[in-house]
């Protein structure tokens, strides 16, 4: 499942941004900068929209502080500030792309759509695929050529989150507090129960040996 982080200080603008993208996947919602950076941290959203007026810390320092840690998560800036000058430092700090409010509601959709598709490589709007693997993101159904392999609840999250991420290490704690959630009262050893699982249903199908184990670090799905 795609997973969306709004940091926006207007609680009914949010409440209006997490409905309009409310088809897309989960959405958490953060109204205050220095909260804002320490979840954007965790690198585990597919896509962040970002207000640049915020209490404690302002969007272009998270931004910023983001880029220099090494998280690429995609970035779209949603603000008032439209002057040339705004424009330009937010991108010069790491924007992927600049909405000025008031937006239209299909442009907003739109304009994450775009990014979405170009950061997970998606091959249409819904379908993540990894060689002969594919995964249908609306009907949360997977295949490999013609055949439909079972999967349940964490365990397809737990394998759209590699393919999300193909071919780039994820660790333990990241795959932990994307699907379970920080406040989850499970503890880590449960990435490996699941991901025993996962691989058992995929070895029928032979793509099992994609998912490749990073010895006291996390996993990794290899591109095909």
């Amino acid at each position: 499942m795609i997973k969306l982080l709004i940091i926006e200080d207007d609680k009914v603008l949010s409440d209006s941004i997490k409905d309009v993208l409310s088809e897309l996947g989960e959405i958490i919602q953060i109204y205050d900068g220095e909260e804002a950076l320490y979840e954007a941290e965790q690198g585990v959203y597919d896509l962040i929209i970002l207000d640049i007026m915020l209490p404690s810390l302002n969007g272009y320092e998270i931004l910023s502080e983001l880029r220099k840690k090494g998280i690429k998560t995609p970035v779209l800036i949603l603000t008032a500030k439209d002057g040339i000058d705004d424009k330009v430092q937010g991108f010069q700090e790491g924007a992927d792309d600049y909405l000025t409010k008031p937006f239209y509601r299909e442009e907003l959709l739109l304009r994450t759509k775009a990014l979405l598709k170009r950061s997970l490589g998606l091959f249409d709007e819904n379908v993540l695929r990894v060689g002969d693997l594919e995964c249908h993101l609306l009907n949360r159904t997977t295949k490999v050529g013609e055949e439909e392999i079972i999967l349940q609840g964490k365990e397809f999250e737990l394998l759209t989150y590699l393919m999300q991420n193909k071919n780039m290490i994820l660790t333990k704690e990241q795959i932990f507090n994307r699907i379970w959630g920080f406040d989850s009262d499970t503890t880590l050893t449960v990435v490996e129960v699941y991901m025993s699982n996962l691989r058992k249903h995929l070895k029928s199908y032979g793509v099992e040996k994609w998912i490749k184990t990073i010895r006291n670090v996390g996993y990794m799905m290899e591109d095909q």
